[in-house]
């Protein structure tokens, strides 16, 4: 199986330090829901593990999460993709769960999910987090500079990390490797 796992703000969508709180805030960096679609119909799975700490802290509800996720979907499927599992940790960062990034959870869900080993599997983000939560289950971390990612980029990453511009080019690299 040909995975590949991504965070969902700053790689994905635009992310924002006061939260995606619903649709209309939920916007794609250009060329994103291109580039997963351009991999699903390669035959890559692309799934995302997203925290969500906005639920938790009560800045919006599951409804508006499902909405972002739906025009998601709906949006790779328009370019003739689709995206794989979607899980995301609701928690805030004081409330001891083991899904919230850096924390390895979700990427272990997503694994079990597909029956599959995580070692090696890359997974896109923009944080510090992100790039933690990948080398606890030996995932290859990936930074992207979008998002949060310059700021990440400048405090030091984890060895081995790799860096990609934006989420087109890791499809690039993926696509023509």
């Amino acid at each position: 199986m040909k995975l590949l796992i991504l965070d969902r703000d700053g790689v994905i969508n635009h992310d924002s330090d006061d939260y995606i709180k619903c649709l209309e805030e939920w916007i794609p960096i250009e060329s994103s829901i291109e580039a997963i679609a351009r991999l699903s119909k390669a035959g890559w799975t692309v799934a995302v593990a997203t925290n969500q700490s906005g639920i938790a802290r009560g800045y919006y509800g599951l409804d508006a999460l499902e909405a972002m996720h739906g025009r998601l979907n709906e949006l790779v499927a328009e370019q003739g993709g689709e995206v794989g599992l979607i899980v995301y940790c609701p928690h805030g960062p004081n409330d001891g769960c083991d899904c919230r990034k850096p924390k390895p959870g979700m990427l272990q869900q997503i694994a079990e999910h597909y029956d599959t080993r995580l070692e090696g599997i890359w997974f896109v983000g923009d944080s510090s987090g992100d790039l933690e939560a990948a080398k606890a289950v030996d995932c290859q971390p990936v930074l992207v500079k979008t998002g949060k990612g310059l700021r990440t980029l400048a405090k030091g990453l984890p060895a081995g990390t790799l860096i990609f511009d934006d989420l087109a080019a890791v499809a690039a690299q993926l696509l023509n490797s």
